[in-house]
């Protein structure tokens, strides 16, 4: 799958301890018709089978909705389930070894925190960023915090799209606004919500104000 920026609207990451009665590809599905333009399926506490399970699962949704959908670190289930592509961060499977089991085809994003680590994933091949943590948030607590400073300090150096995440809500995303991202990426501020539908809803027309 080609990535487009507009993709990168609104990039949803899946997060299970919300799920309460519904199953990971309801709330999925729920998310993109509200607006979700991207899923990353996140999950780091399931077996490797029970990790492909959902992959496949969800990949039936996005497919459904021809949405990008990527796997988080782990690079054999985006091979095995036949994602659109896997997210990696700084301390996992590196760019290049994800892209010779994943092929040239499929779409590789990496995490970054700074404009050395942003320039480095674009000259090894990484098709988009995802830079934060840019607000204080629970769901990531181990990541660094990255300044609107810098955020649009790489925005402005790479030429790949990228995407802001951490903390992000309908509350603070304006403040994004003039930094040159081409999206921003959630996770609570969609799945923990009752609504999940319409968290997507308002948030994808935030997003279409910011970039």
């Amino acid at each position: 799958m080609k990535l487009e920026s507009r993709d990168l609207l609104l990039y949803a990451i899946t997060d299970r301890s919300w799920l309460g009665e519904k199953t990971l590809p309801q709330v999925v599905e729920e998310a993109i018709l509200g607006g979700a333009s991207f899923i990353q399926l996140r999950e780091k506490n399931l077996s490797y089978q029970d990790f492909l399970r959902a992959a496949i699962e969800v990949k039936v949704v996005t497919d459904k909705y021809k949405i990008p959908f990527v796997i988080n670190d782990n690079v054999d289930i985006a091979a095995e389930s036949g994602a659109d592509g896997v997210h990696i961060g700084q301390s996992d499977e590196g760019i290049k070894s994800a892209r010779e089991k994943l092929g040239k085809d499929k779409i590789i994003g990496l995490s970054a925190c700074t404009v050395e680590e942003a320039v480095i994933a674009e000259k090894a091949g990484a098709d988009y960023l995802g830079v934060g943590t840019i607000f204080n948030t629970l769901t990531k607590s181990d990541e660094r915090t990255v300044s609107k400073e810098e955020l649009k300090k790489i925005c402005d150096t790479v030429k790949i799209p990228v995407v802001a995440i951490g903390g992000i809500s309908t509350d603070n995303s304006l403040e994004l606004k003039g930094t040159g991202i081409e999206g921003i990426s959630v996770i609570s501020a969609i799945f923990a919500k009752n609504d999940i539908k319409n968290a997507a809803r308002e948030l994808f027309l935030l997003s279409q104000q910011i970039v």
